[in-house]
């Protein structure tokens, strides 16, 4: 599974859980949009780095903040480029 489809699909699950309605899943869906809240994500950034391995939320500037879900995904990537190195 790419680590885009892990984020979706990460995404989906903590949504479901939390019974908070989503539209699609997509690259350009802005979170704050959405129902899903400050727990939903705390779930979310703990969920990932049980997967990953990595929290690139502790090495970022307040100004990277991801604003959509593709925002994210990048995120991940690069924190898992960086790991990798």
């Amino acid at each position: 599974m790419s680590l885009r489809s892990t984020v979706h699909a990460e995404i989906a699950a903590v949504a479901a859980e939390q019974e908070k309605r989503m539209p699609p899943i997509t690259d350009g869906l802005v979170m704050l949009e959405t129902e899903f809240d400050s727990l939903c994500f705390a779930l979310l950034v703990a969920r990932m780095e049980d997967l990953t391995g990595a929290d690139p939320f502790s090495e970022m500037e307040a100004d990277d903040l991801p604003v959509t879900v593709g925002d994210l995904v990048a995120l991940y990537d690069r924190a898992a480029a960086r790991k990798a190195a």
